[in-house]
């Protein structure tokens, strides 16, 4: 110390030692919170991962649905456009006096 104070030595030392451990538990804790740091971190990976892998099953059931959907609705609208097509067609009328000439012949 620079001047001479009268406090008792037992403080100065307690003060002393505090400082000391202070300064010697700080590598230790400096190394506690990298490794908290470090465990936080891959928590976070490990979140954004599954997170992740559900969105892509959710996609996938979609896709899938969708699909399933189209495998459904494409007889029904294949059959609807033969359907239309036929009747904007003379292929009825034509069909009528193909049936009408063979049930003729037969007379």
């Amino acid at each position: 110390m620079a001047l001479p104070t009268p406090v008792n030595g037992m403080i100065t030392d307690a003060v002393t030692q505090s400082n000391v451990a202070v300064l010697g538990v700080a590598p230790a804790q400096a190394m506690g919170n990298v490794y908290q740091t470090a465990a936080h971190s891959l928590s976070v990976l490990y979140e954004n991962a599954t997170q992740t892998q559900m969105h892509g099953a959710i996609s996938g059931q979609a896709a899938t649905n969708q699909g399933v959907m189209q495998l459904y609705g494409a007889s029904t609208m294949a059959g609807a456009a033969a359907t239309s097509k036929i009747a904007q067609s003379d292929t009825p009328d034509l069909m009528m006096a193909l049936l009408m000439a063979l049930a003729a012949s037969k007379k």
